[in-house]
C-alpha cells in the first residue's frame, strides 16, 4: 500500500512534511534490516513508519485505528514498533517543558522532574543487579505518564487522549505505567482518596442489615442489647424451638401411655393324657 494512501484513510494527507519522513524511515528499514524476519508485513512497517514520524513531527495521531490498519493485536504492533525503531535507532524524544507549553501547565515541570528521578530510583533499587544495566527510561511514555500524573495531582485538565498520541503509547501501555508510578512513588503522584463510611453508603447499609445482632450502634453497644426488638433470625430460631419442644413432649407422654397398658394373658388348661378313653360296649 502506498504511503500517500495509507496517510489519508489515517488522517494525514495534509503533511507532506511527515508522508516524506515516513518514507525516508521505511528505506532506512529496507536498508538496516530485513522486517520479516520479526513479524513485521508491508502494510504494518508503513504504519510504524507514519507513526514515527508524527511523534517527530509532534502530530497527533490516531494509534487505534492504524492497529487496525496493520492487521496486527495491540501487544503485537506494540512489540513490533519497539523492534523496528530499535533497528532503525530512532528514539522519540518527549521533552516536559514542550508538554508543558502545550498543556498550559509550566507549573508543573520540576515535580514532574523531582517525580521522574525517584521513579528512576526506586524501580532500579527494586530490580536484581543482573537486570538493572538493561533498564531503559528513554521511551516518552515515562515522561508523559509522570506528567499526566503530576497535573492531576495539581488539579490540572490534560488531555490524555492527546497526550497517548504524542508519546506513541497505547491505552493500555499507559494504564500500566501509571498504575507502576503510584505504586513507587505513591508520595509524589499519588491522589489521596476520600474514604467513606460503609453506613452512609446505602449498597452497603443493606448487607449491614442483614444480621442485625452483628451490627453496632453508633455509641458503640450491640443492637441486641436491652430495649430492641430482636432479629428476625432470633425469632425464627424461637419459633423452630418451640415446635420442637412441644413435638418432644407428645412424643414422650405418647410413649409413657404405651408403657402404662398392661396386656391381659390368656391361660390354656392343662392337658391331662393319662386318662384313657371309655371302653365302648359292645
Amino acid at each position: 500500500m502506498d504511503l500517500s494512501d495509507l496517510a489519508k484513510k489515517l488522517g494525514l494527507s495534509d503533511s507532506k512534511h511527515l508522508i516524506r519522513k515516513a518514507a525516508e524511515l521505511r528505506r532506512l528499514c529496507d536498508v538496516h534490516f530485513d522486517s520479516s524476519v520479526i513479524g513485521v508485513g508491508e502494510v504494518c512497517k508503513a504504519v510504524i513508519c507514519l507513526e514515527i514520524a508524527a511523534t517527530r513531527f509532534q502530530t497527533p495521531f490516531d494509534r487505534q485505528t492504524a492497529i487496525k490498519f496493520s492487521g496486527m493485536s495491540e501487544k503485537a504492533y506494540i512489540r513490533s514498533f519497539n523492534s523496528l525503531q530499535n533497528g532503525i535507532g530512532v528514539k522519540n524524544k518527549l521533552d516536559i517543558r514542550e508538554l508543558a507549553i502545550i498543556f498550559g501547565c509550566v507549573r508543573i515541570i520540576p515535580f514532574v522532574q523531582k517525580g521522574l528521578s525517584s521513579y528512576k530510583e526506586r524501580f532500579l533499587a527494586s530490580l536484581p543487579a543482573s537486570r538493572k544495566a538493561s533498564a531503559d527510561f528513554s521511551r516518552p511514555v515515562f515522561t508523559a505518564v509522570a506528567f499526566y500524573l503530576c497535573a492531576k495531582k495539581h488539579k490540572l485538565k490534560v488531555d490524555k487522549i492527546k497526550l497517548i498520541e504524542l508519546c506513541g503509547s497505547s491505552d493500555s501501555e499507559f494504564a500500566s505505567v501509571a498504575a507502576s508510578m503510584n505504586d513507587l512513588c505513591f508520595d509524589v503522584f499519588g491522589v489521596a482518596k476520600e474514604k467513606k463510611d460503609a453506613r452512609e453508603v446505602k449498597g452497603n447499609r443493606g448487607l449491614l442489615d442483614v444480621l442485625p445482632e452483628k451490627r453496632k450502634c453508633e455509641d458503640g453497644n450491640d443492637s441486641s442489647d436491652d430495649g430492641e426488638e430482636p432479629s428476625s433470625y432470633k425469632k425464627h430460631k424461637k419459633m423452630k424451638k418451640a415446635d420442637y419442644e412441644e413435638w418432644r413432649s407428645t412424643v414422650l407422654s405418647s410413649n409413657k401411655k404405651i408403657k402404662a397398658k398392661v396386656c391381659k394373658r390368656t391361660t390354656q388348661a392343662p392337658l391331662n393324657f393319662s386318662k384313657k378313653a371309655p371302653e365302648m360296649q359292645s
